[in-house]
């Protein structure tokens, strides 16, 4: 994958297709600077403005109701200019999510109608199969378009044809993946900005410039390269977010997802769920030797003893489970990289019991994996990224709608106190239960998944809502089935507990945080309050069912900082490092250090975990050239040893007597007061580089304050 072309590319397409959703809006007479009015001698079905022009504006039929719907958008902003912005950062995100989309189901031969719509199946043909021909799809054309494409193809009005139809097809896929693909009679339609016969536009760009073996799993190409073009295209926005936080301007709500997503590369996407999810069903289910194809599974050696005795009572109760009843989240699932992962082991876990991969695929999305995220465009993302892997087992799975587990986080405004007791009918059990989530959700987009939600009757409140939702046609129905219900089932999923959790969760200091986060996590996370990472392990292992695994691929500092202690405490007392991934700098593509634990929520005196360590040397075209890499840093050793040192850093690399020096000696601070040494107080007064001061003024001589104060020179060697 050239991850170089497709950085190139996100980050260019952002800028032009900003540019020309902004320029199809302001033909529509709405710009940053205003919004015209229709010309008086408009009538309601055909709307005329003035945009300067030698000619008006007009704007007929469905377009009216669309123009009007993106009006009432921008018109929802306080500030029109900031609104306008929104609005066209969000039209132009959702085309380019269709296009990425798009491309990847094309050149996989995905689509419905199995007909290209981007490109062409002859690679030396520019036009679209689709364009070449327009009915081959089977896309829902009635006969008076059919008409119209004809009359198009004959005036050669070609990307007249490819936008239709371009839509049609985005129409079709609404029933499968309506998260991804809504229902384009809105004003996204209105400002749709693609052209395929623009060569220097958006969409010849990709077909040039992207190699298609990157999108064909076929070919090595893998669902991935969706969040890598996701995290290049927030690149830009990142790079402004950072450079704001220099000027002491907090990271706003809106700005999170952009300021802390970061792709995980798939070594240790791998190497994270394989020691999670992987090793919960291996441990119950030995016979299955699923681990051998594994090539980031660790073996941990035999435990003795009573450890010994504690784990096989756990064994004993994970070999009763049965791969529907696994639950696998993501709590901050950005673009879905970790849950396509997760889908393979549990499409690996099903084949190993007997079941089809049809069925398998349907019972993965339905059963196995859930994910959450603040982001709407990741969870976009990660829903289709998903799909497309159940895709790749199951030829069918698109032919019906489909009900996903991962949502995008949404706060519980649309529970009104009118919405409130129409739902609840008196029902004092249902009242308590939705006023319960309303409380808990309302901070929700601003707090997502570290929020704590109280478990209601979520299965009764759901049928009450179905039941409502399918019943006779009222007032509210359209909002309980498109609002009320997903927040509910969102609700029931921030509440419940599962087998393993599982992330590379955002990292943000308690510094760059806005006033309201930087109080929620104090009140609710004291003991990792320091930055957002140890806070989502704190809520990881609050979301772990008993005896199951957390893992997170964090900054290396809770391992070692003062600020992390009471944290590291905690771990050491209430749970079990299972095996623990040292990273050097640069080896997640960041410059610090990084750690991935795997926690499991028991406390097994004496289990001996594995550590290892990954230089960066150690990395060769994205992974490592062995693993374990033998000459590292390595341990298999119980971490109740870390105790034993002040402060209790993760120190899993010393020696076995110098673990006995900190358990038998005593420190220095109990033998004699230790003080700081030889220290200016204030370098930027007292101290010189050589070259910056007279020569002649300097004395190297001095073995005494004496002999300094009788040299009568003002400066003194320091070191």
């Amino acid at each position: 994958m050239d991850k170089i072309a497709i950085e190139t590319f996100a980050i260019w397409a952002r800028r032009k297709i900003i540019a020309d959703v902004m320029e199809r809006a302001s033909l529509l007479g709405i710009t940053a600077a205003g919004i015209l009015d229709p010309l008086p001698q408009s009538t309601s079905d055909l709307h005329l403005f003035d945009i300067g022009g030698t000619d008006y504006i007009v704007v007929e039929g469905e377009k009216i109701q669309q123009r009007q719907a993106l009006v009432k958008a921008i018109k929802k902003g306080k500030d029109h200019e900031t609104a306008f912005n929104t609005v066209v950062e969000e039209i132009a995100f959702t085309w380019f999510n269709r296009l990425i989309a798009l491309r990847f189901m094309e050149v996989n031969d995905y689509l419905p109608g199995r007909v290209r719509v981007l490109s062409s199946i002859d690679p030396a043909k520019i036009e679209p199969d689709i364009v070449t021909d327009p009915f081959a799809a089977d896309l829902p054309i009635s006969q008076t378009e059919k008409k119209q494409i004809q009359n198009l193809k004959e005036q050669n009005e070609l990307d007249k044809i490819f936008r239709l139809l371009l839509v049609k097809q985005c129409n079709v896929l609404h029933e499968a993946m309506p998260f991804l693909f809504e229902k384009t009679a809105d004003y996204s339609e209105l400002l749709l900005p693609f052209s395929y016969t623009d060569r220097d536009g958006v969409v010849q760009r990709l077909i040039r410039d992207i190699a298609e073996e990157d999108f064909d799993v076929t070919k090595g190409g893998q669902v991935e390269i969706i969040g890598w073009f996701y995290q290049f295209y927030n690149s830009e926005v990142k790079d402004q977010v950072f450079s704001d936080l220099k000027k002491n301007i907090k990271i706003t709500k809106d700005k999170i997802p952009a300021a802390t997503q970061l792709f995980t590369p798939a070594w240790i996407v791998r190497y994270m769920v394989e020691n999670s999810l992987g090793r919960l069903w291996v441990e119950g289910h030995p016979e299955s030797n699923l681990q051998t194809a594994w090539s980031y599974f660790v073996d941990i050696p035999n435990q003795t003893g009573d450890t010994a005795d504690a784990l096989n009572e756990i064994l004993a109760s994970h070999s009763c489970l049965q791969p529907e009843d696994i639950k696998v989240i993501d709590p901050s699932m950005g673009s879905g990289h970790i849950l396509v992962y997760a889908f393979e082991i549990m499409m690996q876990i099903y084949l190993s019991c007997g079941y089809t991969k049809s069925h398998a695929a349907k019972s993965i999305i339905r059963h196995n994996l859930y994910g959450l995220d603040i982001d709407q465009r990741a969870a976009q993302l990660a829903n289709f990224a998903v799909i497309m892997k159940a895709r790749s087992y199951h030829r069918r799975i698109l032919d019906a709608p489909l009900e996903t587990n991962l949502f995008a986080i949404t706060d519980s405004r649309s529970l009104t106190e009118d919405m409130i007791n129409f739902i609840a009918r008196g029902d004092v059990a249902v009242e308590a239960s939705l006023r319960s989530i309303a409380k808990d959700l309302s901070e929700a987009q601003e707090f997502g998944s570290i929020i704590d939600v109280q478990p209601v009757d979520f299965c009764d409140l759901l049928i009450r809502l179905e039941e409502i939702s399918a019943g006779p046609h009222h007032s509210y129905q359209q909002v309980i089935r498109n609002e009320i219900l997903p927040l509910v089932r969102q609700a029931q999923i921030m509440a419940q507990t599962y087998d393993v959790v599982v992330t590379n969760p955002p990292y943000m200091g308690s510094r760059n945080m806005s006033p309201r986060l930087t109080s929620f996590v104090k009140e609710n996370y004291p003991l990792t309050k320091s930055d957002l990472f140890s806070v989502f392990i704190e809520k990881g292992n609050k979301m772990t069912r008993l005896n199951g695994f957390n893992c997170m691929v964090t900054m290396q500092s809770w391992m070692f900082l003062k600020s992390f202690e009471g944290m590291r405490r905690d771990i050491l007392v209430n749970y079990t490092i299972t095996s623990l991934l040292h990273l050097d700098n640069m080896v997640l593509g960041i410059a610090f250090g990084t750690a991935v634990a795997v926690l499991r929520k028991s406390v097994l005196k004496g289990f001996k975990g594995l550590y290892h360590h990954v230089k960066w040397e150690d990395i060769v075209e994205g992974e490592p050239v062995a693993f374990p890499v033998v000459d590292n840093r390595q341990a298999c050793i119980s971490s109740e040893r870390f105790t034993k040192i002040p402060g209790v850093p993760i120190a899993y690399w010393i020696s076995a007597r110098l673990f006995e020096v900190f358990d038998e000696g005593r420190s220095l601070g109990e033998l004699l007061p230790v003080r700081t040494g030889l220290q200016t107080g204030d370098n930027n007064r007292f101290l010189r580089l050589w070259w910056e001061v007279d020569l002649h003024n300097i004395c190297f001589t001095a073995d005494n304050d004496t002999e300094a104060v009788d040299s009568g020179k003002k400066w003194f060697p320091y070191n």
